[in-house]
């Protein structure tokens, strides 16, 4: 069958129908559709193309119309090609020849590019919710376990020590950019459409500002042409959304390894967790795993809807029709993939001992010695090398750098070019050497760096506070 029958003289080929159909996709934009039709019902009453009581009687049926999407009861017709042909198909079966005036004035063009808005506008309110639950996740857990002292890393080498908290609020401020990136879309897409017809601007006195007010809209779009082609907004939140999903992703990979007995450092939850089919022995992090796949499955969306837009001339085009997949899947992995990992960090028993090990291992408080040199005037690079010497040397005995004796530092200072080395290499043996081995313990180490955003114990305590005071949790 064909829904607009006059210019065509035969039936659709049944494998072109099939090709064209979106319903089974698009029907998930039902409730915004007659959000949109509801104010589009009184912006053609503002202007005199309906009366008041075709408005009440088109309004009455588009609400009872709501009321069986939301029940489930709405029979939806694959014959009749998408959501928006079903709705209005549904309201004349209701209401006869004056649903058609519903159409007045609109365009499918347009009344998708309108349903997507909508859609995405409640999207990433419930999506802001569900990232603010794993970023309170995140904060509850470096508030009761973040005192533990843990190896930082670069070039998964031991690095430097750091709290365990510090850590843990690294992956809240990744989150908090990713609502900015998500309100951003928002607000980019907080434009109405309605009202651009197919392409060049409906050929009523309808007053769009009035009809973006009724919707919530903060405007309208400013060109017709642009308004029904535009995706950016599908763009950027893909975009957003792909990137949100790299942050959970590498947290997903640190817990994958973390929770290794090798490392030893957090147990998942039984809940979080599955066997082996065959081994008895395993516990998988089965759903960390799963997110850290599924990143690339979001940013394949993205790189999807980049090819659809590419070659794409003015104004709408049918490949408009798969920007949904992307979308609407891309929505639903981010959401359920903070959903999973709020559980999972929930659930965590962290060991404070096996970090404490791991950091007691790799000589991760050389760079804390260097510096306690360069306060005693030993240029920093001249400090470097003798911190490095020191460190080879306890490699060479087995030991941490605040194990060495006197001799060790004595020799590493003497060895290195230079008045203030020399000049401390003599005064070894008095206070200094006790207050070079104080410097290279974990505790001192992880207690220097007291700049803004360091992970000294009192910085991480402000960075908890400020962070509980922005995510509207005032726990102490």
């Amino acid at each position: 069958m064909r829904m607009w029958g006059g210019r065509f003289s035969g039936e659709t080929d049944p494998l072109v129908a099939d090709a064209t159909r979106s319903v089974d996709v698009d029907r998930a934009l039902a409730l915004d559709d007659i959000d949109g039709s509801i104010a589009h019902v009184h912006g053609l009453a503002r202007a005199g193309l309906l009366t008041a009581d075709e408005a009440t009687r088109l309004v009455d049926g588009l609400r009872v119309l709501r009321g069986e999407v939301e029940a489930g009861t709405l029979v939806w017709d694959p014959a009749l090609e998408d959501v928006h042909l079903n709705l209005e198909a549904a309201l004349a079966a209701r209401l006869g020849p004056l649903a058609g005036k519903l159409h007045t004035g609109r365009s499918r063009n347009d009344q998708v590019a309108l349903d997507l808005r909508l859609w995405l506008r409640r999207t990433v309110r419930d999506l802001d919710g569900e990232v603010l639950a794993l970023e309170r996740a995140l904060v509850e857990r470096a508030a009761r376990d973040g005192d533990a002292i843990m190896p930082g890393m670069t070039h998964v080498q031991p690095a430097q020590p750091v709290l365990l908290a510090h850590h843990l609020l690294a992956y809240v401020e990744m989150l908090e950019r990713d609502r900015g990136r998500l309100a951003d879309c928002a607000g980019r897409a907080d434009r109405s459409p309605l009202g651009a017809g197919a392409l060049a601007g409906a050929g009523f006195a309808l007053d769009r500002e009035a009809t973006a007010a009724d919707l919530g809209f903060s405007g309208v779009t400013a060109n017709s042409l642009d308004a029904v082609s535009d995706r950016d907004f599908v763009v950027e939140f893909l975009a957003a959304a792909a990137l949100a999903m790299v942050h959970l992703s590498r947290l997903a990979e640190e817990l994958v390894w973390w929770s290794n007995p090798a490392f030893g450092w957090v147990t998942l939850a039984d809940a979080h967790a599955t066997g082996s089919s065959m081994m008895p022995n395993k516990k998988n992090p089965d759903p960390c795993e799963l997110v850290r796949a599924r990143a690339a499955r979001v940013a394949g969306h993205l790189v999807t809807m980049l090819g659809v837009l590419k070659g794409l001339p003015l104004a709408y085009q049918r490949d408009l029709q798969e920007d949904k997949v992307p979308l609407f899947d891309g929505a639903a992995v981010l959401g359920s993939s903070l959903r999973v990992m709020a559980a999972v960090v929930g659930g965590l028993s962290f060991h404070p001992d096996r970090m404490r090990e791991a950091a007691l291992r790799g000589h991760v408080t050389a760079t804390a010695l260097a510096d306690a040199l360069v306060e005693r005037g030993v240029p920093f690079r001249a400090a470097h090398h003798v911190a490095g010497r020191l460190v080879a040397e306890a490699e060479r005995r087995g030991c941490r750098l605040d194990q060495l004796d006197d001799g060790a530092f004595r020799e590493a200072l003497a060895s290195e070019e230079g008045t203030e080395p020399r000049r401390l290499a003599g005064e070894v043996g008095s206070g200094l050497t006790a207050e070079l081995r104080q410097a290279a313990t974990l505790e001192a180490a992880v207690a220097r760096p007291r700049v803004v955003g360091g992970t000294a114990p009192e910085r991480v305590r402000e960075a908890i506070a400020a962070a509980r005071e922005r995510l509207g949790d005032t726990a102490t």
